[in-house]
């Protein structure tokens, strides 16, 4: 057909081109359904994935082509002129062979971590070389998978090669050089096509993959250069907002008073409850999910003594983080505001990272701030030197060997952090960060007091690990607590101390054996973390269920000590008796949802585009009639936009003053 056609050489070329990049393309997505899809889902509901999917795909194929048909309109620049254009167009191609190749290996090590496309959070990494470099080193097969890579592209190359010669031989009855523009305007009208979206009557995005209703079916559907260079707009800090629009809803959030016109509220409880002025020591526990753990009743039971430490002290069991990652964690537990910049770290943006802090209110109180390795990494340390005079412990002030890109192990860093303490002769504040349970997840050699369980795979996914070396370091983190807290009981800071526990943010995996479909679903066991205050010398222990928020762990230490603060951020104290609703914040950041976790429901919006959903956040929850149900969403919708929005504004208007 081709022939009889005398369709030109470059055309039947770019057809054949256009062919394997979307065999590439498509195999990829075939194997993260294999990979990666879950159980419950079946293969003739991914249709649509697969479809909206191959749109994307087709998009990337036509700008990968682009350049080939611009140029050959021009016939000196065409393949087929010289043999020294096919090299520089075989080269060409091999580069972004390469680069494709590049971005779904860094796409797969992102799904296999977050189940989530790679998308421009990826270039935090690139701010931080060092860690993450050893990070990828020390989790990943690197060795193997450039020399898969590699390969791969040198096949590639090999086969564009072969496809001149195939053409050529294809053709041998056009005897003179054959070059129709008509047919390469074609071609460059049917990539634009392509670009915009086909069969669409607006350009396609990558928000229309947020409208399949279901996490994996919309990371399934996106590719990631779209995914990656559509939200590379977003690191850009974005100083508008309508905070003003929702004062309001806030100031009844919070509690304020009437004639209030601002968000600081000056907090003067009277005399101390607790003359004593208890130490506090803030451990910061990385990804630290609920349900992981022994107390959400996991049968395989990780967090033994954790769990009796719960017992023990005020135990909050519904605490949502705002959002997935250390940094964004960190920030929020010491600000007290959510990390609601959609793309680039608040701690990486100067306008943001300068933060007021209620650690400052705490008078009289030595602070000190330990972490296992760099405290420069995500620029913790640009965060933590907003507390005033703080004593940063990190990578070199130890005497502990380090035992990975993380630095020393948690059961050292708690050590070491334990001795500091036991010396101090004045009330003191130190936080915590620990960072062992984290890929690679490696268990120092010297704790072979710490016994490894081998667990059947199936067993490990059912109750929500990735694999035994997940569960180990889980389990791990919970030997480091017991090695913690058994040497700070033969300590005499021990008895006037509050010990506070809180994970930076969860990890997304099965969590349906003890919570509802939200958790999976809309990705809820991301944000659910355990909240501990731990004091048997001082307080009583209690279990609490109502729905809190990260945010909220300073007001609420502030609160137990009686000490007079300043709060001028969206965290409440959780002991106040006088709060207006239980509720909690939640942002997922790339896909732009943003939501409120309560006692009964989830409610998210999406927005970039018009989507809103209101699921169970509970196994008893509430049965609404519609119109209840439109009151509900009504409502929470609007506490959603009113978080987000104040956020927005407090990141830049909420400054350390010195």
């Amino acid at each position: 057909m081709l022939k009889k056609w005398l369709v030109p050489k470059t055309i039947q070329w770019l057809v054949k081109l256009f062919l394997i990049y979307l065999v590439i393309f498509t195999a990829f997505r075939v194997a993260t359904v294999i990979f990666f899809k879950p159980t419950d889902i079946k293969i003739t509901e991914l249709f649509p994935s697969f479809w909206l999917g191959l749109k994307y795909d087709l998009r990337w194929i036509a700008i990968i082509l682009l350049p080939i048909s611009v140029l050959s309109l021009s016939a000196r620049f065409t393949p087929f002129y010289s043999e020294k254009n096919k090299r520089i167009w075989t080269l060409y191609l091999s580069i972004i062979t390469l680069l494709v190749l590049f971005f779904y290996g860094a796409d797969f090590g992102q799904f296999a971590y977050v189940n989530a496309r790679l998308n421009a959070d990826a270039l935090i990494f690139a701010e931080d070389p060092k860690e993450s470099i050893q990070m990828v080193w020390q989790s990943y097969p690197v060795v193997w998978i450039f020399l898969a890579i590699g390969g791969a592209v040198l096949m590639m190359a090999w086969m564009f090669r072969r496809l001149h010669v195939s053409v050529e031989e294809r053709n041998t009855h056009i005897h003179k050089f054959s070059f129709k523009r008509r047919w390469h305007l074609a071609a460059l009208l049917l990539q634009a096509w392509f670009l915009y979206g086909i069969f669409s009557l607006q350009p396609i995005n990558m928000f229309r993959a947020f409208k399949l209703n279901d996490e994996f079916k919309s990371n399934l559907a996106l590719n990631p250069l779209q995914n990656f260079f559509a939200t590379l707009g977003m690191r850009k800090p974005n100083l508008h907002n309508d905070a003003a629009k929702y004062f309001p809803v806030i100031k009844n959030f919070l509690g304020l008073n009437e004639d209030a016109k601002s968000y600081t509220r000056i907090v003067q409880p009277g005399s101390k409850a607790l003359e004593s002025q208890p130490n506090i020591v803030l451990v910061i526990c990385e990804s630290f999910s609920m349900y992981k753990s022994s107390m959400s009743g996991n049968p395989l039971n990780p967090t033994p003594y954790f769990n009796e430490l719960c017992k023990e002290g005020i135990f909050f069991n519904r605490c949502f983080t705002p959002t997935f990652g250390t940094a964004r964690g960190v920030f929020a537990t010491i600000t007290g505001i959510p990390d609601v910049q959609l793309s680039k770290f608040a701690t990486r943006i100067p306008e943001a990272v300068n933060q007021r802090t209620i650690i400052n209110d705490f008078e009289g109180y030595k602070k000190f701030y330990f972490i296992g390795g760099r405290s420069q990494f995500n620029n913790f340390s640009g965060l933590i030197r907003n507390i005033h005079n703080v004593k940063i412990y990190e990578e070199g002030s130890y005497k502990a060997p380090i035992v990975n890109v993380w630095g020393i192990s948690d059961k050292n860093l708690f050590l070491q952090a334990n001795a500091v303490m036991a010396k101090q002769q004045e009330p003191f504040f130190s936080i915590i960060q620990t960072a062992d349970n984290h890929r690679p997840f490696k268990i120092p050699e010297e704790d072979s007091g710490f016994i490894q369980r081998m667990i059947p795979n199936d067993t490990l996914s059912k109750y929500g690990f990735e694999s035994a070396k997940e569960y180990n370091a889980f389990a791990y983190t919970d030997y480091c607590f017991k090695n913690f807290i058994e040497a700070a009981k033969k300590e005499p800071y021990f008895n006037n101390t509050i010990f506070v526990f809180i994970g930076d943010h969860g990890v997304e995996g099965n969590a349906g054996f003890a919570y509802p479909k939200a958790w999976n679903e809309q990705r809820l066991s991301e944000e659910h973390v355990p909240l501990l205050f731990y004091a048997p010398h001082l307080l009583n222990p209690q279990t609490r269920s109502e729905t809190v928020s990260q945010i909220d762990v300073l007001p609420t230490i502030a609160g137990m000590l009686q000490q007079p603060y300043v709060n001028s951020t969206l965290g409440r104290n959780l002991l106040n008796g006088n709060k207006k609703e239980n509720a909690a914040f939640t942002i997922y950041h790339a896909a732009g949802w943003i939501g409120i976790v309560n006692d009964h429901f989830y409610y998210r919006k999406n927005i970039h585009m018009q989507k809103e959903e209101l699921v169970p956040s509970t196994n008893d929850s509430l049965v609404l009639t519609l119109a209840q149900k439109d009151s509900v969403k009504k409502h929470l919708s609007q506490l959603s936009s009113a978080l987000y929005e104040t956020a927005r504004w407090m990141l830049f208007h909420n400054p350390n003053q010195k």
